[in-house]
């Protein structure tokens, strides 16, 4: 179904893609300028169209360098988008930014459009599957009858229109952001985000997704590396080495300079209030609803956990707004709300039953995700972010949209196992108990995940990157 779901989702697009083809095609004997004229308008970044256009070398320093439009589609390419916004502001703080989140609200970003140096296009479009379409043939169509692809024309519009005045686009993510720069007409760069090749090398092999990748020699399909070899693609970063090495194989030049996803984590030491606790961290994801349902599940799991000590439970929450949630949630399993280690460590709250006590913190993630000795999570980017840490985790499936059991599969083999899957409360309960009471295993465990998530500094590197590739093109 999910395969079947994708190649939907994939003509979908191609539909909407040969409609606006056809009307460029018909534009183009309109006008003095044809089809070729216009992109060279949106300034490649490798050469100008240097008989048919003359731009002064001042006006193309100033509209290669300082107009970026960056796509993004999903709250980890929201997350990993902003990092290089950010690190690219640090080296030159004179290039223009704007972002574009295509699936939810693009929160990440509010802090620093606030600032003042980055704006936003387009509005938020709420999406019943959360943004997972491709995951499900039913979260497509409730998509579809949610606005979705008058959603999409309006992004496109604005997309085509920057690409006009000069913008170059940075698109992050996977199919989406990648078919929508190509289509501007302008130049861009291809941040490859979600897919790596460790999902598919690591483990049994027995499926038909499997043997379908290993057919091509990546997971990239070929729709899309057809995409990455684009005249007009300057630059194709992914995840990993093993993924680069893939598509490189397709004649697509990719790199691998860093995951930005362990950029900004803190690795302070946990507080010494509780040394005499065992430690967890519970991710619960952010889409809602889905969220209070893995909040609820990972709770009733961990309390079938048996050990001697008693456990601290940390909770980073990402929006105050589901505090009112979370409260009625733990009322009803039978928690007490305590004033105990308050505030000082961005605690926001802390309940107890028995020897468990559970500390909630908003946007605490950051500073918080290096304190748990082991992660009980339902989450995509913190997830990776915690096992990126050495930290591993348990997971516990439920419906979706976003955290399946298929999610889930492909989140374990692309961390080498480092998320184990439960089927069970008292199955995940049995085993974080293995890894509290086995510190060789645990600690292998989450060397083997970080390997696979690599250090930090990709954020730089990429920003590096672009920088650079800006200034040769000037």
């Amino acid at each position: 179904m999910k395969l079947a779901t994708r190649y939907t989702w994939s003509i979908v697009l191609g539909g909407f893609l040969r409609k606006i083809k056809q009307k460029i095609i018909k534009a183009a004997p309109r006008f003095e300028l044809g089809i070729k004229d216009l992109q060279s308008s949106a300034l490649p970044l490798g050469h100008a169209a240097e008989n048919e256009i003359f731009i002064s070398t001042s006006n193309r320093i100033s509209q290669t360098e300082q107009n970026l439009l960056f796509l993004s589609n999903g709250h980890g390419e929201d997350t990993i988008a902003c990092k290089i916004i950010e690190a690219l502001h640090e080296i030159n703080p004179d290039i223009c930014q704007e972002v574009m989140p295509l699936v939810g609200e693009g929160k990440v970003f509010a802090r620093i459009i606030k600032d003042g140096w980055l704006s936003r296009l387009g509005s938020s479009t709420f999406l019943p599957s959360g943004g997972f379409s491709n995951q499900s043939f039913r979260g497509l169509v409730l998509d579809l009858k949610a606005g979705l692809l008058l959603s999409l024309w309006r992004q496109w519009t604005l997309i085509r229109k920057s690409a006009r005045e000069g913008r170059i686009i940075v698109a992050v993510g996977d199919l989406l952001p990648l078919v929508l720069a190509w289509a501007s007409g302008a130049d861009y760069f291809f941040i490859g985000t979600p897919k790596s090749d460790y999902t598919w090398t690591s483990g049994p092999r027995f499926s038909f997704s499997d043997f379908y990748h290993r057919l091509k020699g990546t997971e990239w399909d070929p729709w899309e590396y057809w995409l990455m070899r684009s005249s007009r693609c300057k630059m194709i970063a992914v995840r990993d080495k093993i993924t680069a090495r893939g598509l490189r194989n397709h004649d697509v030049q990719a790199f691998s300079p860093g995951n930005p996803m362990m950029d900004g984590l803190a690795k302070s030491a946990c507080p010494t209030d509780f040394e005499m606790h065992r430690r967890l961290i519970l991710l619960c994801g952010s889409r809602l609803p889905e969220a209070y349902q893995n909040f609820k599940k990972l709770i009733l799991a961990i309390q079938f956990i048996k050990i001697s000590s008693s456990m601290a439970v940390f909770v980073p929450l990402n929006s105050s707004s589901m505090s009112q949630k979370i409260e009625l949630i733990l009322v009803e399993l039978g928690f007490k709300r305590t004033k105990k280690i308050l505030g000082e460590i961005g605690i926001s709250e802390t309940w107890e039953k028995k020897s468990l006590l559970i500390l909630i913190g908003f946007n605490q993630f950051s500073s918080w995700a290096n304190w748990g000795e082991v992660g009980v999570a339902n989450a995509g980017t913190a997830t990776e972010q915690v096992v990126g840490l050495g930290i591993p985790c348990v997971s516990l499936p439920g419906k979706g949209p976003q955290f399946n059991f298929n999610f889930a599969k492909r989140q374990s083999r692309l961390l080498g196992g480092a998320v184990a899957i439960s089927k069970s409360y008292k199955t995940l309960a049995k085993q974080v108990e293995f890894l509290l009471n086995s510190d060789f295993d645990r600690e292998c465990i989450g060397r083997r995940g970080s390997k696979r998530m690599g250090s930090e500094g990709g954020s730089q590197s990429l920003a590096l990157m672009i920088s650079t590739k800006l200034s040769q093109s000037s």
